[in-house]
């Protein structure tokens, strides 16, 4: 029997915290994912986990590729935290799944049998996860048989009917990017796009170039030679430059060179790797903007090298929500059947 049901918790989820007290989820060292809802959570069927693209390739690189060292690294993650948050990394993720149970304080217009997929990290979701089914190295997704709870002030998006449900789980788990890059792109500035051939980098790319108008500049960096002539081929940039974003002094120098000695307005970054954000910093100009998506990025490290080249630029953590991000990203995939056709090549 359930006797939490009757109970109703905190809405942003600090009744389930276990270490430390007084903490909220997302920074709790581990929370209770006993799978009985509170008369204000929901109960979750998962069906696929789409692991944070910064925490996977830490993990893939630790377990050198090994798909049972990988399996066995998140289910110790969840085990030990009751959420699957990287404890290197600090990010989780998102899920999709069914909607099996909705407490009964819950006004939602959610009803069980709904597919949905969680809008907020699993570094604060209660999970847990009875057995892993596959786990697919390319697109970052894990299929698994499980269960998760989301609190009263999770943000969610119902599945849309004309997308894929693997396909709509990869866009809204970058959807923030896009969105972002929505609200700081403005017409004719001069936009850079680090990391523009993952999944977050062509919809960032895509809806740079859009506000952008005919009078700016998107100028795409990529450390990849195939993803950057994908990029020019689909014409999501005006010039694309092939270079290691980890090494700044490399990335400015082609930078001005291909930019006629001007930095940029609006710089987006979305590598999955650690040590990019002095590349980010030296391109853009004084009273620019750095808008940070990956999980990667250090707070120390561009705080102290910005201040450190006398750089006074407006620097933005990577929000991954923002109002109305989840039908602005998938209306990218309706608006353009060549990204689409991509996306469904790595996740359908």
């Amino acid at each position: 029997m359930n006797f939490l049901k009757n109970i109703k918790g905190c809405p942003f989820g600090s009744h389930r915290v276990i270490e430390p007290s007084g903490a909220l989820p997302q920074s709790a060292k581990k929370i209770d994912n006993t799978m009985e809802i509170y008369s204000n959570e929901i109960l979750i069927n998962v069906q696929t986990l789409n692991v944070d693209s910064a925490s996977f390739t830490q993990i893939k690189e630790s377990c050198n590729n090994d798909i049972k060292c990988i399996e066995n690294t998140i289910l110790s993650i969840v085990e030990e935290r009751g959420k699957l948050q990287n404890p290197v990394t600090g990010s989780g993720g998102m899920l999709i799944g069914t909607i099996e149970e909705i407490g009964s304080d819950l006004n939602t217009d959610l009803k069980i049998g709904d597919k949905i997929a969680t809008l907020v990290s699993l570094s604060l979701t209660p999970l847990k996860i009875e057995k892993i089914l596959n786990i697919n190295l390319e697109t970052d997704q894990v299929d698994i048989i499980g269960k998760a709870i989301l609190f009263e002030s999770g943000i969610y998006a119902k599945l849309p009917d004309d997308i894929p449900e693997k396909l709509a789980l990869a866009v809204l788990d970058v959807a923030g990017a896009p969105a972002q890059v929505n609200k700081l792109v403005k017409e004719g500035m001069t936009v850079a796009i680090i990391g523009g051939g993952g999944k977050s980098g062509l919809l960032c790319a895509y809806q740079a170039m859009k506000n952008v108008g005919k009078n700016g500049k998107v100028i795409v960096i990529e450390y990849s030679k195939e993803n950057a002539e994908r990029i020019k081929k689909l014409g999501l940039a005006h010039d694309v430059i092939i270079a290691d974003a980890t090494k700044p002094i490399e990335v400015y120098q082609k930078f001005i060179e291909v930019n006629k000695g001007n930095l940029c307005d609006v710089t987006i970054n979305n590598v999955n790797v650690p040590a990019t954000e002095m590349a980010s910093i030296l391109i853009t100009k004084d009273d620019g903007i750095i808008y940070f998506f990956s999980m990667a990025t250090s707070f120390t490290r561009a705080a102290l090298g910005a201040e450190g080249v006398g750089k006074d630029v407006t620097m933005i953590i990577g929000n991954g929500y923002t109002k109305g991000h989840a039908e602005l990203s998938l209306n990218i995939l309706r608006e353009s059947p060549e990204i689409r056709k991509i996306f469904e090549e790595k996740y359908c």
